[in-house]
């Protein structure tokens, strides 16, 4: 039997499937450390999730656990679990990587999710009511005969909702996230029929046929344009069967995929990073949706972070002040303002703000990453260390400004003014993210060794603009990738990011491997001395990375449920 320590991993071969996930195996008798696979690029989902069935997470309950358990809860400091051997998230049913990863252009991001066409709003027809959400919608066929949800902006706030959620699906989606493909568009009532079966849910609990009376009730306090039209953000019916919310912490015991607890998903810890980037309040079950979908005749569990709606100073439809400050009850705050009878100030209340009906109460100037709080914490936002926070800042800082403006372009924003604010403050609070996130530990990513042993790296820090380090140490070992055992070859040091093999000459011999210890020396940072391991095999000729550890496993994490089928 295979142990695992900083991670959980699992393996595929031909004839079974293997669960996953993550890096770093602690080396025992039963296997090695590093397989020939790795570093694994993508999670294997390989058992038949068809049995999973449809649940429901009361709201009510999880944001009063949320706010009176979860705030209290003790991180646990454990190692994310589905990291491969070289720190990097693979893709999965989960998480796609894009930005940072692989070039996006602005007009890929100006895309965004959207795979198919626009809405063709030459006529609507109306099949029921919204459902979800605060902002009032109907689910309505376009003229292409395609199902959409379709959401409608406040009248103080014109263009605010439907703006943010566009704007944030396009940021969301090249971060990673499975998204709903949205558009703005528009609704006009002389193309508005309905659906002869089209009913709407009455307080009775009754279905009765839905009216132009209820249409009516739905549009009377939504903004309309001066020419009788509505803006609308439309969001495109997802494929697959709607099997309810995903949880931000345990797993889904009905589908055998699911075997990382998902307060230890590091793209779910990220939303700390992500989420304080563009202030998306609203973490809660409620805004993720997990859809039964068949991939390779199979199948799987995929799951959409699907409303971020509720970004940019922008939740329920109102411009709230204390968004990204508070939670929805947050002791000390409250009780200094008691105490102090409302004299005793919060931060949100002394801040300067350039308001624009499309854009809600979002700066950049007093932006602190590591303060920013949502509406109510989620145990994978509680989870988050500084590895996983430093590898969701690199994401953040690989949005340049032309990506940023493309994003927020496709909100439509009819004010210039309000479009270039929006996407000045995404730039100053992706500065504070970078500054604050990757000079906290050792900043050496993207290590490389060529076939004469000449090691180069990047500083990301140094790239996003911290003070330059005094020097760079290595330290050099043969690596026994079946006892872990190491044998000392050396050290070399430069004042670049690239550097000599040591004296003693390298393994040349297929299938050697190496460990390459790689420290910092600044006057600045002190945690920069600690080092990156980073470990290499030669193959063919060549070295190939296939390990990287910047933070130790301070714990080892909970062990996966069995996967079926699984020896």
């Amino acid at each position: 039997m295979r142990h695992v320590g900083s991670s959980v991993v699992a393996r595929c071969s031909s004839l079974t499937a293997i669960a996953l996930l993550g890096a770093l195996v602690t080396v025992t008798a039963d296997g090695p450390r590093f397989y020939s696979d790795d570093p694994i690029a993508r999670e294997p989902e390989s058992q038949d999730a068809s049995a999973v069935q449809p649940t429901d997470i009361g709201l009510f309950y999880e944001l009063s656990y949320n706010l009176f358990v979860t705030a209290k809860h003790e991180p646990s400091r454990t190692r994310a679990g589905n990291v491969n051997t070289i720190d990097e998230v693979p893709d999965s049913s989960w998480f796609t990587n894009r930005i940072g990863v692989a070039p996006l252009s602005a007009a890929q991001i100006a895309r965004g999710p959207a795979f198919g066409p626009p809405p063709a709003p030459e006529r609507w027809v109306v099949l029921r009511e919204k459902t979800e959400g605060a902002n009032p919608g109907f689910t309505a066929r376009d003229a292409n005969g395609e199902t959409w949800f379709v959401a409608f902006d406040p009248p103080s706030y014109p263009e605010g909702a439907t703006g943010a959620v566009v704007v944030a699906s396009k940021l969301f989606w090249a971060l990673g996230y499975n998204q709903v493909e949205m558009f703005i568009s528009t609704v006009d009532l002389k193309n508005v029929t309905f659906d002869p079966k089209a009913t709407k849910l009455r307080p009775s609990g009754e279905r009765t046929p839905f009216t132009r009376a209820d249409l009516n009730e739905i549009l009377e306090p939504v903004a309309r344009k001066a020419d009788g039209t509505y803006r609308v953000a439309a969001g495109r019916l997802l494929t697959g069967k709607v099997l309810g919310a995903f949880r931000y912490d345990g797993t889904r015991s009905d589908d055998p995929n699911d075997i990382v607890p998902h307060q230890h998903r590091r793209e779910l810890r990220a939303l700390r990073v992500f989420g304080a980037w563009t202030n998306l309040t609203d973490l809660k079950a409620g805004n993720t949706l997990d859809v039964l979908v068949t991939e390779n005749g199979r199948s799987v569990v995929k799951h959409v972070l699907q409303d971020v709606g509720s970004t940019f100073g922008m939740a329920n439809r109102q411009h709230e002040w204390d968004l990204g400050w508070e939670y929805f009850y947050d002791p000390p705050p409250s009780r200094r303002r008691l105490l102090s009878f409302g004299f005793a100030l919060s931060p949100w209340q002394t801040t300067p703000y350039t308001d624009y009906p499309s854009i809600g109460h979002f700066e950049g100037e007093r932006f602190d990453p590591r303060s920013w709080k949502p509406q109510t914490p989620v145990a994978a936002y509680m989870e988050l260390r500084e590895d996983d926070a430093f590898w969701a800042a690199r994401r953040v800082m690989a949005f340049t400004d032309d990506l940023i403006g493309a994003a927020v372009h496709a909100g439509q924003f009819s004010d210039p003014a309000a479009e270039r604010h929006l996407a000045t403050v995404l730039a100053k609070r992706r500065d504070a993210i970078g500054r604050s996130y990757l000079s906290s530990i050792n900043p050496i990513v993207d290590p490389h060794l060529d076939a004469d042993g000449h090691l180069t790296f990047t500083n990301a820090a140094v790239e996003a603009g911290s003070d330059l380090p005094t020097a760079y140490h290595a330290t050099w070992f043969r690596f026994d990738n079946g006892t872990g055992a190491t044998q000392p070859l050396g050290t070399s040091q430069s004042a670049t990011t690239s550097l000599p093999p040591p004296q003693m000459a390298l393994p040349a011999s297929a299938g050697s491997f190496l460990q390459i210890d790689i420290a910092v020396d600044s006057s600045r940072y002190a945690s920069w001395r600690q080092p990156v391991h980073a470990f290499f095999r030669r193959d063919g000729g060549v070295w190939k990375l296939v390990g990287l550890e910047r933070l130790p496993a301070e714990q080892t994490p909970p062990s996966p449920r069995s996967v079926p089928g699984q020896p």
